[in-house]
């Protein structure tokens, strides 16, 4: 069954939040990124964006999709904006250093195996 226009546009919001991360991160590291306030709130509300589109995908473009961790990527979303406080630096670098190139990829093949440009 095509995938629905809906979940098409959120899935590309996806993409395109995932890219403005590897945009505002590139050429950092670690030491960079935990003293550049700038970039963390840039990248904080890149995976709010990513959260909400994953929130807002239907029942069965996850189902579809069972290695995404879709609840984590959602109650991520959640910490990052309503528990601000409670965010964990070095974890949203791993996010961005290696969760977020793997959701990357693994929705550019859900659309690229629906024949949809990504």
């Amino acid at each position: 069954m095509p995938l629905d226009p809906n979940d098409v546009a959120r899935l590309r919001d996806i993409l395109a939040a995932a890219d403005r991360v590897a945009k505002f991160t590139a050429g950092m590291d670690w030491h960079e990124y935990a003293g550049n306030e700038m970039a963390q709130s840039a990248v904080e509300r890149m995976l709010e964006i990513v959260g909400e589109a994953a929130r807002s995908l239907s029942t069965e473009v996850k189902a579809r999709c069972p290695a995404i961790p879709w609840r984590k990527i959602i109650a991520q979303r959640h910490v990052l904006a309503h528990e601000y406080g409670t965010i964990k630096h070095d974890l949203i670098w791993q996010v961005i250093t290696k969760r977020l190139p793997e959701l990357r990829s693994q929705v550019s093949e859900l659309l690229h195996s629906e024949d949809l440009d990504d």
